[in-house]
């Protein structure tokens, strides 16, 4: 099958390659009320000093128990949420606490059930100004290409979940940023779509490029889509470790048979069930 980023590498909504995204030492306090004045309050810390980075192209995982911080970590890289501490760079800039700088998926689609599939996969493009024509001749290739394509004029309601997925991931995609945040995509999908969206999400990173950060539960999900995995600690959040996954590409379900494969699974799964000690 020809991609579309490789029958159209000139069209400006589909830029090449990715972003670098570091996180150097963000840490996250909140205020609690620990009395009856409003002055009596402590600082928790919900996350520990956090470095990360993510290459241009690289999908990175991040894995961890409920709590550890994982979300709150996207906020603060998408700008929603200040640090405590800390700095957010892209290509070497800090853009700390810069909003639209990012694509932001969570695990919830988000469709909005009274517009179209097109119409809602072509949002994000007209939120930033894109002419309406424009938008839906950057939009109608990508449905065709990965699935979509006999569904433009369906609702919402009208799609599986996987289905609604894919339309969501899309209108991420569309959004144009090098960097995407893929916030635990597929965590509410049966077994077998899930499977499906993860060799889906494989193709499209191959045909885009995009830097992707993607939070899961799922030790296999991580390790069968990621370059690198980092790992974290329960509250407050850190990071225990990073385990580089050496796993040839383009992956398909064969890789399962790999060493590398099985080693990465049982060094994520110890590391979470000691609580990231060695």
């Amino acid at each position: 099958m020809t991609l579309v980023a490789e029958r159209r590498p000139e069209d400006a909504t589909r830029p090449p390659r990715g972003s670098t995204l570091e996180v150097r030492g963000v840490s996250k306090e909140f205020p609690r009320r620990v009395g009856k004045k409003s002055t009596d309050v402590e600082m928790v810390p919900a996350l520990a000093p956090v470095d990360m980075i993510a290459r241009p192209g690289e999908l990175v995982s991040i894995v961890g128990p409920s709590g550890c911080g994982k979300s709150t970590l996207f906020g603060i890289i998408a700008g929603l949420e200040e640090p405590t501490d800390g700095r957010i760079l892209i290509d070497g800039k800090d853009r700390s606490g810069e909003t639209g700088l990012v694509g932001y998926m969570l695990q919830k689609d988000m469709l909005m059930p009274w517009r179209t599939i097109l119409s809602n996969v072509t949002l994000g493009l007209e939120v930033q100004g894109v002419k309406k024509e424009h938008a839906v001749a950057a939009a109608l290739p990508l449905l065709e290409e990965y699935g979509l394509g006999g569904y433009t004029n369906a609702k919402p309601a009208q799609l599986s979940g996987g289905m609604r997925q894919r339309a969501a991931l899309l209108r991420t995609l569309l959004f144009n940023r090098q960097i995407m945040l893929l916030d635990e995509p597929f965590g509410a999908l049966d077994a077998q779509t899930r499977l499906q969206m993860q060799l889906w999400l494989l193709e499209v990173q191959a045909a885009f490029h995009k830097t992707i950060v993607f939070v899961t539960h799922d030790i296999d999900e991580a390790v069968l889509l990621s370059d690198r995995i980092y790992v974290m600690q329960g509250r407050p959040g850190g990071v225990v470790d990073e385990i580089h996954v050496d796993l040839p590409k383009p992956r398909g379900l064969d890789v399962i048979a790999e060493p590398g494969y099985g080693e990465a699974r049982d060094r994520v799964r110890h590391l979470l069930m000691t609580d990231g000690s060695h």
